[in-house]
């Protein structure tokens, strides 16, 4: 037979049944919602940050979730390599700021498009509305994959595609597929809506493979409630953000963040929001988000700086004086952290008070919850436990016929591209040593 079955049809499966569909071996890859690469769509503001254009080495530091394990898959298929399928599929692309890429269109449809395409001609088949509920075993081997049709029964686009009841998802009598090789590519559990949710965990837990827990990586931060009510919409730019755990600096960024509703998101707290989710899960420590607010300006220079303001505008209210440093919403909430009256005469203001106000500055501080919920996160951290894999096939050490890529591992990374290209470098290898693997039984 020859079979490969692939579960899910994301950017890791449709890598992965691609390949092994180009090796030779039958392919079929069932996903779930009704059309393939939902969470692609969203990747990129819609545009799909498809790969970065660094060096194959400088993909490891941007990949903090266990990067070094994808240093073989990387080396088989790279980013270069994976330019030259798409471009190979008449997709364009183009580099962009950070050596992010892009296709040319700035469309992430015309990436799925490319993908489906090249299984087509491969001769890949591709079963949309299967959800892959359980593996068929035999000892020590898998034989198949067990699966239900989908049917859409009034959910709406982009609802949480957990729920089985009434009104949202509804699941058709059960079949059996043979296989002679299965890839998981089931993804993580962000961004629920795309059918990405972990529901396929209990299967591989229940197989005995050991899991890591699913927490958020890339995700805005949580902070204690109402402590950031009124900034909503406010972003900074150039400032340094500083993760404390029991006061001890465990992470640091420069760069920009947002305040959201019930959040802070933007760059530098995404970059750091893995680590804090780990502490979040792994202890009780007590965490806060410290914002050096003037980071170009040392304390002596902040200081001569507010001395030559207040001798300048002497007759001002110290809250004018603050404004000349922060945006408007943040005024209060900094003289609140100094300990201060806005009201006050800077002639009034003590030098106490003075080196209260550059503290404040230097070290504004928003207490933590933790991140927020895992469904918010770009990407998952968590997954099947690395000590299952072989990283130079994605084959399960344990049980023959099986092979894992994408995020569905404990594997994550930074924004940039370097997420999809572990997707694509981890699908290609599962699916080269699968097709591999059916074809030298024949």
């Amino acid at each position: 037979m020859s079979r490969v079955i692939v579960i899910g049809g994301g950017a890791a499966g449709l890598m992965a049944g691609i390949t092994a569909a180009r090796q030779g071996a039958t392919v079929v890859v069932l996903e779930r919602m009704q059309e393939p690469g939902k969470k692609m769509m969203i990747t990129g503001k819609g545009r799909c940050n498809i790969t970065n254009s660094c060096a194959v080495k400088e993909f490891i530091p941007n990949l903090p979730g266990n990067g070094k394990f994808l240093f073989s898959a990387l080396q088989q298929f790279s980013n270069d390599a994976l330019l030259s399928f798409f471009h190979e599929q008449g997709l364009e692309t183009v580099t962009e700021r950070g050596g992010r890429v892009f296709p040319a269109t700035g469309k992430a449809r015309d990436v799925i498009a490319a993908l489906l395409s090249a299984l087509q001609k491969a001769g890949g088949r591709l079963v949309n509305g299967a959800q892959a509920v359980g593996l068929v075993m035999k000892p020590g081997q898998v034989t198949g994959v067990r699966y239900r049709n989908v049917e859409n029964d009034g959910r709406k686009e982009g609802q949480d595609f957990r729920s089985s009841t009434k009104g949202r998802v509804k699941l058709g009598p059960e079949h059996t597929l043979a296989a002679d090789a299965v890839i998981v590519c089931t993804g993580g559990a962000s961004y629920p809506g795309t059918g990405s949710d972990g529901n396929f965990v209990p299967v591989l837990e229940n197989l005995g493979l050991a899991m890591e827990p699913l927490l958020p990586a890339l995700a805005p931060l949580q902070p204690e409630e109402g402590f950031t009510e009124g900034l909503e919409g406010l972003a900074l730019k150039n400032i340094r953000a500083t993760v404390l755990a029991d006061g001890k600096a465990v992470a640091e960024e420069f760069g920009e963040l947002q305040f959201i509703r019930g959040g802070v998101a933007g760059p530098v707290c995404l970059t750091v929001s893995r680590k804090v989710a780990r502490l979040q899960h792994f202890s009780r420590a007590a965490l806060e988000l410290e914002l050096d607010l003037k980071p170009a300006l040392a304390e002596d220079k902040l200081d001569a700086r507010i001395m030559r303001d207040f001798q300048e505008f002497s007759k001002s209210r110290l809250s004018e004086i603050v404004r000349k440093l922060v945006p408007q919403p943040l005024v209060e909430p900094v003289l609140d952290s100094a300990f201060l009256d806005g009201a006050k005469a800077v002639s009034q203001v003590s030098k106490k008070e003075r080196q209260n106000l550059i503290y404040a500055l230097k070290h504004f501080t928003i207490p933590l919850t933790g991140t927020r919920p895992l469904a918010e996160a770009i990407v998952t951290a968590g997954g099947v436990a690395l000590k299952e894999i072989d990283p130079k096939t994605m084959a399960a050490k344990r049980m023959a016929g099986l092979y894992f890529a994408g995020e569905v591992m404990d594997v994550d990374g930074y924004t940039g591209g370097f997420n999809l290209q572990a997707a694509f470098s981890s699908g290609y290898v599962a699916g080269l040593n699968a097709a591999k693997q059916v074809l030298s039984s024949k």
